[in-house]
């Protein structure tokens, strides 16, 4: 006969009503500032952000299609997390990943499933440098990997600065500061709508990323609950002394899990620009997909799986918080998201005190009857 575990013991239990709670907290928190904010239009604007993602079958395909690169990002760092690394050069993998999936597809003129793979390869080279300096040198990996955000994005633009076949202008569009529109110079690049497009009534955001991105968060859970290799990356994460003593090498896991945490980054660069509805623009501040990857992997408790649905809500509100303007303006709609975004984070230090709370409760529970 099976025994059931205590809720104080049952960390799914506890993970799941922590990210709950955190959500709740953070959409509380976002309607008090919208009413400060403007208290006549704060129900229209907090009802707007809660139901646009299901207004209609283009939004929710939209909400689908944010999703997929996001959950990425949150993969690569949920990832790195688990081997004890933090990596926060998210953005800048992306960002050279999406370069390199733009480049198959416009000047190499190659099929979008060969622009993805060397979007996973650009992202894995960009984060091999944080782990060989952290593996060889000891260097704090969020040191290393916030600098390479920004030289990954300055060369980005270097490159196509000195690419005019990369940009828009070179395909007879007037824009010199963008790619070019993948409809126009190479259609093949274009990530299939798989019929999808029209079971959403022709929404033009929806594609088959979002289903690849799900394969890849099960095959990271396959990898690190099912694996040899998943095992020894998570024992370098929980002790990477005891780890070495029992013969484990960690500086190569180190390397490998950042070599694996910017190839799921790069890959969700190139599924956000492969889908051919939004083009690079050469940026004069690092890309915030990959920051928005940190608090999906909290709100999971770096678990793939759980990954997945955090992604969606995340976008989902993104969606909801396009959809506030005129009533609020865009600064006051990014701050209302990014407060609830960055309040659900939270549920990694709600999930300890909800541990605690459960625990204590439990030992009361205890003393009582012993008493009796």
């Amino acid at each position: 006969m099976k025994v059931k575990k205590p809720l104080a013991e049952n960390q799914m239990f506890i993970s799941v009503l922590a990210s709950v709670i955190s959500i709740i907290a953070g959409l509380l928190f976002g309607s008090v500032l919208l009413f400060i904010l403007n208290p006549s239009k704060a129900g229209i604007g907090m009802g707007a952000m809660l139901t646009t993602g299901f207004s209609s079958l283009d939004q929710f395909g939209k909400v689908l299609y944010q999703s997929a690169p996001l959950m990425l990002c949150g993969l690569s760092v949920g990832f790195a997390f688990k081997t004890g690394m933090f990596n926060i050069g998210a953005t800048g993998q992306y960002t050279i990943g999406a370069f390199c999936a733009l480049y198959g597809a416009i000047a190499l003129q190659l099929p979008w499933w060969v622009c993805l793979l060397l979007s996973l390869i650009g992202g894995a080279v960009w984060g091999i440098f944080p782990g060989l300096f952290k593996a060889l040198f000891n260097v704090n990996e969020v040191i290393t990997s916030i600098m390479f955000n920004w030289i990954g994005m300055y060369l980005v633009n270097l490159l196509l600065a000195n690419m005019p076949v990369m940009l828009a202008s070179a395909w007879g569009a007037s824009n010199s500061d963008r790619t070019a529109a993948l409809a126009q110079a190479n259609p093949g690049a274009v990530i299939p709508k798989g019929g999808l497009d029209k079971l959403f009534g022709n929404s033009s955001w929806i594609n088959i990323s979002v289903f690849v991105a799900i394969i890849v968060a099960i095959i990271c859970w396959f990898i690190l609950e099912k694996t040899t290799f998943g095992y020894e990356l998570k024992a370098c994460g929980y002790n990477k002394e005891a780890s070495r003593y029992a013969g484990i090498s960690a500086n190569r896991n180190i390397v490998f899990s950042m070599i694996i945490a910017g190839a799921l980054s790069g890959l969700g660069g190139g599924l956000y620009y492969l889908a051919g509805t939004i083009q690079y623009v050469l940026e004069k501040k690092t890309l915030a997909m990959g920051f928005n990857g940190i608090p999906v992997a909290l709100l999971a408790n770096s678990n793939p799986i759980g990954t997945i649905f955090s992604s969606l809500f995340i976008s989902y509100i993104q969606v909801g918080g396009s959809a506030m303007q005129p009533n609020f303006s865009s600064e006051s709609t990014d701050i209302i998201i990014a407060v609830i975004i960055y309040l659900a984070a939270f549920a990694l230090l709600m999930k300890g005190v909800i541990t605690g709370l459960l625990k204590k409760s439990m030992k009361n529970k205890d003393d009582k009857e012993a008493k009796a």
